[in-house]
């Protein structure tokens, strides 16, 4: 009887890590990211200089993840873009809030938990906020859809003693 017993809990066990492993979450269904997605032109001033970069945007891993791809045009010395980025939107039900991943060619260290950035939606407005090991806030990305124009603006802000210090204004535009 018992031999009976642990192998009825041992396929409990094994049948419930099966039902985990193979449970997906439910797709991101957001209109305001929908507009996210597509092919665009980003132009606009980064730390004090002009510049256009080229973003594809496309939903990856069963529509639970916006991956941004990101490609500037001006080039290094060996041919390669100056800039690229690869970032991923997500959304975290439980915190209803967006996370956003930025992963890019300035320097590694993006994989941390300080790598990634939260927002809420505010109408057209998601503001991501990057946050350091201690909790204050070191960065901010907005993201703001325009209907009118069909664009992104991306307003970029380091953050200095509790206080924005522009780092770019860029606007995206349908290619």
């Amino acid at each position: 009887m018992r031999h009976i017993l642990i192998a009825v809990v041992a396929l409990t066990v094994v049948a419930g890590a099966a039902a985990v492993a193979t449970a997906q979450a439910a797709p991101i269904k957001d209109p305001l990211l929908e507009r996210l997605a597509g092919t665009w032109v980003l132009r606009g001033t980064l730390a004090r200089q002009q510049t256009t970069h080229d973003v594809t945007a496309e939903w990856v891993l069963n529509h639970l993840y916006l991956r941004l791809h990101e490609t500037s045009r001006e080039k290094d010395a060996a041919g390669h873009p100056q800039y690229e980025a690869i970032v991923l939107i997500g959304w975290d039900a439980s915190a209803g809030e967006y996370q956003c991943l930025w992963l890019d060619t300035t320097g590694g260290g993006g994989l941390t938990a300080q790598g990634i950035g939260r927002g809420k939606r505010d109408d057209d407005r998601i503001p991501f906020l990057w946050k350091e090991k201690d909790g204050t806030l070191s960065f901010n990305n907005t993201f703001v859809y325009d209907h009118g124009a069909d664009s992104w603006t991306w307003i970029m802000d380091n953050i200095q003693k509790d206080k924005p210090v522009p780092f770019a204004r860029l606007t995206l535009t349908r290619k």
